[in-house]
């Protein structure tokens, strides 16, 4: 069982840190605040969440590129040093395995973040005989500064010009004098910087992260707040938006994590370029008009047949809307199509809405997209 450093003071802020855990992690899916609460102190200000749970793996070596070129389906050479990527991670059969990002740190040094799937045993198996070393980092924990007034809080604070850190770019740097590595991006649809650090210096910096963050509103976050946050911008999760064991890129909505003209192979690379255009089901957001959340794992119907499952869901507060994704058979993915919901609750009528539902051309969280 993996451990946070930062334990206690989920504890003291009434977490119990005993339900489900993630990566053999306990995390604080909830504090002693209302998640709602703490959804509109993040999206008015900021909040700080424990991501530690995150697994990470250092690969470097002279093999290091080519070998992550062949774990992903996209292109790992275009990748600039300090740069990010979201990538598709497939198996033989063309469907996800898990969720991934890949920085390069250098030339030949790569960090890869990575969710509960087979990262690191699939990259052991691709570096054998290769000039290559692959190595689980337990110790380096990540802290996530999400909202409006992120940059506010950290800029003075940091020996860079944070403002200029372009959106899933990273920079390594130090914050209250402590050696960190900051990178732009986040789970939440804001604007947000996640950071890097060594065990030993976490609760140094959460507990300053939060001090200096007070007069301007910023909070401690739960896990409940983050799943909320993240369904209300429709952002994929694996495994619960991969429901049927073998879901492709283009099912999923991630059809951008495949660069379709890589010449260079990778896994699952012939198979899930025939499947491009042979999707069972497609992604889509619903608004229900149940007034509590409906299941993940509720049926989505039509005229009495079955057609879909949702994949997550919640009841947005800050929206006022009961949300929800799901996967339908992609005659019934268009925007406006009506259908109903069957859960343990009941029916339910729903209709396929644009996705996110919060912030819909994601000006909050890269802005300078929009202005380019």
């Amino acid at each position: 069982m993996r451990n946070s450093v930062l334990n206690g003071r989920h504890i003291t802020l009434g977490s119990g840190l005993d339900g489900d855990t993630w990566n053999d992690m306990p995390v604080p899916w909830s504090y002693s605040t209302d998640a709602n609460d703490e959804v509109f102190a993040v999206r008015s200000c900021a909040g700080l969440f424990d991501v530690s749970a995150l697994n990470l793996v250092n690969v470097t070596g002279p093999d290091a590129e080519s070998v992550l070129n062949t774990l992903v389906a996209r292109d790992v050479t275009a990748l600039k040093v300090n740069a990010a990527m979201i990538a598709a991670e497939l198996n033989e059969v063309g469907a996800l395995c898990d969720d991934i990002m890949i920085v390069r740190e250098a030339a030949n040094a790569f960090m890869v973040s990575h969710g509960s799937g087979k990262t690191l045993q699939n990259l052991q198996l691709l570096a054998v005989g290769k000039n290559i070393k692959v190595e689980q980092d337990t110790d380096t924990h990540v802290i996530s500064l999400q909202g409006p007034k992120s940059l506010e809080i950290l800029s003075p604070h940091v020996n860079c010009k944070l403002a200029d850190l372009p959106y899933f770019n990273c920079v390594k740097t130090t914050l209250f004098g402590i050696d960190v590595m900051i990178g732009r991006g986040g789970y939440a649809a804001e604007r947000g910087y996640e950071i890097y650090a060594a065990s030993k210096n976490m609760l140094t910096l959460w507990d300053n992260i939060l001090e200096v963050g007070k007069p301007l509103g910023a909070i401690p976050a739960s896990w409940n707040c983050l799943e909320l946050m993240r369904v209300e911008g429709a952002l994929q999760f694996f495994p619960f938006e991969m429901p049927e064991g073998d879901t492709t890129p283009w099912e999923a909505g991630l059809g951008w994590a495949v660069d379709v003209n890589k010449k260079a192979d990778y896994t699952g690379k012939e198979a899930v370029l025939k499947l491009r255009e042979r999707a069972r089901v497609l992604q889509v957001g619903l608004i229900c008009t149940s007034a509590n959340a409906v299941e993940a794992g509720a049926k989505v119907m039509k005229n009495g047949v079955e057609i879909g499952v949702i994949t997550s869901s919640s009841y947005s507060n800050y929206l006022m809307l009961s949300l929800a994704l799901a996967h339908v058979k992609p005659e019934y993915s268009a925007i406006g199509t009506l259908v109903e919901v069957d859960g343990r609750a009941g029916v339910c009528e729903a209709r396929v809405a644009q996705t996110p539902f919060y912030d819909p051309m994601r000006i909050r969280t890269n802005p300078e997209k929009i202005r380019g």
